[in-house]
């Protein structure tokens, strides 16, 4: 079948092996949405300097999770899910920090005549950090290519119904028909520092929207937890990050049952698999936590691939002017 359309699924990617972290870590400490120094020249050695300080607990965090990052993997079987329910698209995707890089996705959909690319970010929440990053990058690439075919890109979709119901799934999964007025709810975000919110990044308002958007829908499939809050994990470095901080949050619930959705990933990652999971799961059992369980994020499920054929074909889905 020739495919005149591509779903690219953008993300920020992950190690596929212990090597590749040293990579990743370069990489992601030299985009500039991620360290703000305006010196392309001062900002690399400030990533060289961070890479060298974190690459060894980096390497040992991946190597308890099997080595590797399960983003790739997972972003594979969700654009074979995607294919499953809707072959007309050709699906592909493109990470920010590891291969595939988007240079060579675009090589590739060049190659392959593509006229029409659907851009659709796999962060639900758009921040400049990941979302406007990746989408930048993917710009960049087509440009550096002379490669001018039609475009649309879905940059969030916290608010959609679909989306929505497939978190609902995964919490309810994570339940496992145990009584949730016995649980608090804990969402997880993905922190960011406070001056990128006081410059206008609209990831925190968004953060907060989708819980509130999602707590009459629990209600609705009767699901009443003892509370749901809001909290931020993987923080770096001795300046303000948003509050609070799930790590210390977690201070708060001895002999108390907690379920944590990591609200700012649709695919499991080190932050889920290994922080999430592994690092606070040993902290919540010194800390006396009756129950700690952490539910898995929409990955290649059926219904989070659904979500995304809705959007693509919604108004959420924005057509994008390229210069020439």
């Amino acid at each position: 079948m020739q495919h005149k359309k591509a779903v690219v699924l953008l993300n920020m990617g992950g190690p596929n092996n212990l090597l590749e972290v040293k990579t990743f870590l370069q990489n992601m400490f030299n985009d500039p949405y991620i360290l703000s120094i305006k010196s392309s020249f001062f900002r690399s050695l400030l990533a060289s300097f961070i890479t060298h300080k974190r690459l060894e607990e980096a390497q040992s965090n991946y190597q308890a999770i099997g080595g590797k990052s399960p983003l790739v993997e997972h972003t594979f079987a969700l654009c074979e899910t995607l294919r499953q329910l809707n072959s007309s698209y050709f699906y592909t995707y493109a990470m920010r920090y590891t291969p595939p890089f988007a240079k060579d996705v675009v090589k590739e959909l060049k190659a392959k005549a593509i006229e029409e690319i659907i851009l659709f970010s796999l962060y639900p929440h758009f921040s400049y950090t990941t979302t406007q990053s990746s989408y930048d990058d993917f710009i960049k690439a087509l440009k550096e290519l002379d490669y001018h075919p039609k475009l649309c890109f879905v940059r969030n979709y916290y608010s959609d119904k679909m989306y929505n119901q497939a978190v609902i799934n995964r919490i309810c999964q994570a339940l496992g028909g145990d009584d949730c007025r016995e649980f608090h709810l804990i969402f997880s975000a993905h922190s960011l520092p406070q001056r990128n919110i006081d410059k206008g990044d609209p990831y925190q308002k968004e953060i907060i929207a989708n819980v509130e958007t999602l707590k009459p829908m629990l209600e609705e499939v009767g699901l009443y937890f003892k509370s749901i809050k809001i909290a931020y994990q993987s923080k770096l470095g001795p300046i303000k990050w948003l509050e609070p901080n799930l790590q210390d949050m977690l201070k708060n619930y001895k002999d108390e049952k907690l379920l944590i959705y990591p609200i700012a990933f649709s695919i499991d990652n080190s932050e889920t698999d290994f922080e999430l999971s592994i690092q606070y799961k040993k902290e919540s059992q010194t800390l006396g936590i009756k129950d700690y369980r952490v539910a898995k994020c929409l990955n290649s499920g059926e219904d989070f691939a659904k979500s995304i054929l809705g959007l693509i074909h919604s108004e959420v889905c924005q057509s994008v002017e390229l210069a020439r």
